[in-house]
């Protein structure tokens, strides 16, 4: 093992899944290689705690997790470590934004997902953990990002191009990344941090490596130190294998993925 590198961060939605939202045998296989060679794999993601588990548990994680962006980090499944909730004013006001530009909107509140479809206007009865916009106009998404920063308070980034996804300000994988460490007893020149959109963008920069998925947005490869395989590729495979495991942990699975 390179004994560099003691944490993996993974983002999941075009990451660990493939674009049919699974976990393939050979991602899966590695990933169990890293963990029984002594790593830490940590979830790191947008999803909510309730649609990421049931991922964790097929790995058979056991360790801290980052979800909703950095909203919330749990010390292990099923024991939560800290929770940053969004003042219900600004989730009010980027609701109105929703409502003054006609696009599609969600909010992740502590118990569940909201959408437009479900909205019930409870804004003050509720914790909220992050807010999000979609929309395929670039422009329309442009004015509703200029609108946000002027607000304050937010911190800014996307799960896609098509989106828009707001925590509260210096909330981010990167500062859940950071809270992980502490808990593992880890520097964060010691993590590789792996993504493909802008809220993976400032785990990658802080990161001891920081790795782009093949079909990561350009910025986060240009901002990445090193470019992988692609979700539908294995690229967290390729990862571990030429990153992580660069010893006799490696296996006899090695030759199955190219460089």
């Amino acid at each position: 093992m390179n004994a560099k590198y003691r944490l993996l961060a993974l983002d999941m939605d075009g990451t660990l899944l493939n674009d049919e939202q699974i976990i393939t045998p050979l991602t899966v296989e590695w990933i169990k290689k890293a963990v029984d060679a002594g790593v830490h794999v940590c979830l790191s993601t947008g999803r909510a705690t309730r649609s990421a588990m049931p991922y964790a548990e097929q790995l058979g994680l056991k360790t801290p997790m980052i979800m909703v962006n950095g909203s919330e980090v749990w010390r292990a499944p099923g024991e939560l470590y800290r929770r940053s909730l969004m003042d219900p004013a600004l989730v009010q006001q980027m609701y109105d934004l929703a409502q003054e530009f006609g696009v599609w909107y969600w909010a992740y509140s502590v118990d569940q997902v909201y959408n437009q479809r479900n909205w019930d206007g409870d804004i003050q009865g509720r914790e909220w953990l992050k807010f999000g916009y979609s929309t395929e106009d670039h422009d329309v998404r442009h004015q509703l990002l200029m609108r946000l920063q002027d607000m304050g308070g937010l911190e800014i980034t996307n799960s896609s191009p098509q989106n828009l996804e707001i925590n509260p300000l210096g909330v981010n994988k990167a500062s859940g990344i950071l809270e992980v460490c502490q808990l593992l007893g880890v520097e964060m020149s010691q993590v590789v941090a792996v993504g493909d959109s802008l809220n993976d963008l400032a785990a990658i920069q802080q990161a001891g490596l920081g790795v782009a998925m093949g079909n990561a947005q350009d910025t986060v490869k240009q901002e990445a130190d090193v470019v992988t395989a692609s979700n539908n590729e294995d690229g967290i495979a390729e990862v571990i294998r030429k990153y992580i495991l660069t010893g006799s942990e490696a296996g006899t699975g090695e030759a199955r993925i190219t460089d």
